[in-house]
């Protein structure tokens, strides 16, 4: 079992920023991407940015965070990054993080985190 733990949401002004942290525990023989999505009320959960964990850290962003939102990861510590600049009031939702994660005794299979509420209002 996996176990994935968020941190670093809360309430920030427009054009303020905020750094949220995954950290993946548990049965791991590798993780070979980790990502970031988000659910605003009455919205479906959408991508905000992920992340290859092997040789390369290829990078992929939605649309609307690009230039703003930066992902990065520390292997060692089975994390990964959201760094969140100039947010915008249509940045606020539950932040979510998985990762798609081989095991020592299930099949690769992808781990949701519990969430963390990041809230831009002035």
């Amino acid at each position: 079992q996996v176990q994935l733990v968020e941190s670093g949401g809360g309430l920030v002004q427009p054009g303020g920023s905020l750094r949220l942290s995954c950290a993946a525990s548990g049965d791991i023989v590798i993780i070979a991407e980790m990502g970031w999505y988000r659910q605003a009320p009455g919205k479906q959960r959408e991508l905000v940015a992920a992340m290859r964990m092997t040789a390369g850290g290829y990078t992929n962003y939605t649309d609307s965070v690009k230039g703003r939102f930066t992902i990065s990861r520390d292997n060692a510590k089975n994390t990964v990054y959201l760094q969140m600049n100039s947010l915008k009031p249509e940045d606020s939702g539950v932040y979510y993080c998985n990762a798609d994660v081989l095991s020592r005794f299930t099949q690769r299979k992808v781990y949701w985190g519990q969430g963390t509420q990041v809230t831009v209002s002035s």
